[in-house]
């Protein structure tokens, strides 16, 4: 009975290994389309609504995310309970779940309406610095920016479900329907004569409201448990709310630590340096994205394996997630770090001041926070996350106040940057540690495993293209020539350094099938 099981778990993990791969395909076809066309509606968009613009109409977005805590809170656990009873195949409590979702969302939308119509109106009109020729416009794009994120929330479970359905290509598909109407938005923006801050506000909201009813049509026809149907259930609010309250803590500390710190930075330089943060995320977002999709693709079997019981594969999803999170962001991050000056060069008419800085420095501190990716995960299957969001979300809320403390005494924007590297160095120690707790992972193997050759793969990679980028001057010629090694040698330091024995083997046996059918 035990050989039988054993032979069970090992062909369905290897179907879920495949399935993964599938999606995490999907999802990087999705993601070469959508990288394309932000980099490019972002250099639009700059050009054409000016460098103080642009910077106002990410600040004022902004306040409308300090927010999005709430959402967060709530986001998380929908789908890691939607995850969790399509792992115990209980469809029935899918239902209930699914239901009691829209409820709750429902009343955050509300709560965050009433909030974002009285403090952050306030904020808005009296805190923020932003020109006085564009205040109107400002609340333009406030109240609209409002209007969009009231309908990301309701979309919340829909979103949920299909990620938690696994239902990648679907997932793929809108996002690349919402990139392409995005891009449309750019083109109008040059063709029509209104004023551009106010258009491109509500032409975003138009998107937003179209995408997610993409997928509730998509949802409501395909699975059965997201037919809405009016339920209440006490008990399973009190247990879906205590779960978001925890990370309700979580949430507000790192919306406080990326949407407070733009706050600062606009209060203490004004909307220029909010430009020049802008775009860093812009390039940020594009390259993290492919991670992202990885550890989306990922996530729903780490907390189905812990549902049904199978530890050993969990472990080897967290610490193969992990790993392979960083070797992908660093092969991609690489030759932008080296030649970052180059790259916002060609790709921007205007770049504002600090923009180089602030892309490295957010870029290598995105390389530090992919690692603890898959072990959020494992701290959200295992539902107790009291300790993890209490002791990770104080680190990351600690943030704010030292960087506004450092402001204040004169040092230049990019230290909150330097404050933040170093909080998320301190949180992914404390993750490790707390996780050890909950699920009894092994610190010892996750430091051999995943710790120690990341660290290796990275001081070796990176020698070469160092290298190149001092010896070459021609400009063309050397950043291809970076490019090409940077690939190369993060490639060959991840195969002879960062990959264990059987994880060779496992890429020469795809090699060796890869190249038959090329063959053939």
């Amino acid at each position: 009975m035990t050989a039988n099981k054993t032979i069970n778990n090992s062909t369905n993990n290897s179907e879920n290994n495949k399935r993964i791969a599938k999606n995490t395909a999907m999802l990087y076809i999705r993601m070469l389309f959508t990288m394309a066309v932000s980099l490019y509606t972002s250099r639009v968009v700059l050009n054409t609504l000016g460098v103080s613009d642009f910077g106002v109409y990410n600040v004022v977005g902004g306040v409308v995310l300090m927010f999005s805590f709430l959402n967060s809170a709530m986001t998380s656990g929908t789908q890691r309970f939607l995850s969790f009873e399509l792992g115990r195949q209980d469809f029935e409590q899918q239902r209930r779940v699914f239901s009691m979702s829209i409820n709750i969302h429902a009343i955050i939308a509300l709560v965050v309406l009433f909030l974002a119509e009285t403090i952050g109106l306030w904020f808005l009109n009296t805190q923020l610095i932003i020109p006085v020729e564009r205040v109107n416009a400002a609340n333009w794009v406030y109240q609209f920016s409002i209007l969009s994120f009231m309908v990301t929330i309701l979309n919340v479970p829909y979103n949920a479900s299909i990620i938690a359905h696994e239902k990648m290509n679907i997932y793929a598909y809108v996002s690349i329907v919402e990139v392409t109407l995005k891009l449309l938005i750019v083109f109008m923006l040059q063709w029509l004569g209104f004023d551009k801050l106010k258009l491109y506000a509500a032409l975003v909201f138009g998107v937003s409201l179209l995408i997610p009813t993409i997928n509730i049509v998509y949802c409501i026809r395909k699975f059965k448990e997201c037919i809405y149907y009016y339920f209440w259930d006490k008990s399973l609010f009190k247990t879906l709310m205590s779960y978001a309250g925890w990370n309700l803590w979580g949430n507000i500390a790192s919306v406080t630590m990326n949407q407070g710190i733009n706050i600062l930075l606009n209060i203490f330089f004004g909307p220029v340096i909010n430009a020049a943060r802008g775009v860093a995320y812009s390039v940020n977002a594009a390259v993290n994205g492919f991670v992202g999709n990885f550890q989306m693709a990922m996530n729903p079997q780490i907390v189905k394996s812990y549902a049904s019981g199978d530890r050993k594969y969990m472990f080897q999803l967290i610490f193969q997630g992990s790993k392979y999170s960083f070797f992908l962001l660093f092969t991609l991050s690489l030759p932008i770090l080296i030649e970052t000056d180059t790259i916002l060069l060609w790709w921007l008419k205007t770049v504002p001041n600090y923009t180089a800085l602030f892309c490295r420095l957010v870029l290598i501190n995105t390389l530090i926070d992919c690692i603890s990716g898959p072990l959020m995960t494992a701290a959200q299957a295992s539902g107790k996350i009291k300790v993890y969001q209490t002791v990770v979300g104080g680190l990351l809320l600690f943030i704010l106040p030292l960087s506004y403390l450092f402001l204040k005494l004169g040092f230049p924007p990019q230290t909150t940057l330097y404050v933040s590297i170093s909080i998320s160095i301190i949180a992914l120690f404390s993750r490790l540690l707390i996780i050890n707790k909950l699920i009894n992972i092994s610190l010892i193997a996750f430091l051999k495993q995943v710790l120690s050759p990341i660290l290796m793969v990275s001081v070796v990679a990176v020698v070469s293209p160092l290298m190149v980028k001092i010896y070459i001057n021609h400009e063309i010629i050397r950043f291809f020539t970076v490019c090409f090694i940077s690939l190369l040698s993060v490639v060959l330091a991840v195969y002879y350094i960062g990959l264990k024995n059987e994880e060779r083997l496992f890429v020469n046996s795809k090699l060796r099938m890869i190249a038959i059918k090329v063959k053939k």
